[in-house]
């Protein structure tokens, strides 16, 4: 079967049978508004440097915003935060931060959300197109995760909808 006969949407339903953690990007924005967005395609991608990705749709006005900035912190959501993920996902809502807990991070200035379980405050180091996304790099400058007692669980994305991880005894 041919790459471009490849039906998008079981394409993404196949895909969805992988389960993702579920992120906020954020920066501040030239005029030091925040802006952000929700992603699931987030990833380690080196320890030496630290680097981590993610993938945002070229067509992202958040994104082309956060790449303006030229800095970015990855929010790991926790389990309790599914609202912040609808929320930072749609494009139709105007102010996702209105409400919004949150703080600067020391390094960039950009916005680490309150209750998010881990948070990772990078530099874009590199961009590469890859078909209708961006595979964004970036440099890990700080970073954090909270108590292990006191961290509650991870929001996970799977089959369209989102959960928490449960272990095995």
């Amino acid at each position: 079967m041919a790459p471009d006969s490849i039906d998008p949407l079981h394409y993404r339903r196949v895909l969805g049978y992988f389960p993702t953690g579920v992120t906020v990007i954020t920066a501040c924005t030239a005029d030091r508004e925040p802006i952000g967005f929700t992603i699931g395609s987030f990833a380690s991608v080196s320890l030496d440097p630290p680097l981590v990705g993610f993938l945002p749709m070229v067509t992202s006005d958040r994104w082309a915003a956060i790449r303006d900035a030229g800095t970015f912190c990855v929010n790991v959501l926790a389990a309790d935060q599914g609202d912040l993920c609808w929320r930072f996902a749609k494009t139709d809502v105007v102010a996702p931060f209105e409400g919004v807990n949150w703080r600067q991070s020391a390094v960039t200035g950009s916005p680490i959300i309150a209750g998010s379980i881990a948070w990772i405050d990078c530099s874009i180091d590199t961009v590469v197109a890859a078909g209708d996304h961006d595979f964004v790099i970036g440099r890990v400058l700080q970073l954090e995760h909270a108590p292990p007692e006191q961290t509650p669980n991870a929001l996970l994305f799977f089959r369209g909808q989102l959960g928490r991880f449960t272990g095995h005894d």
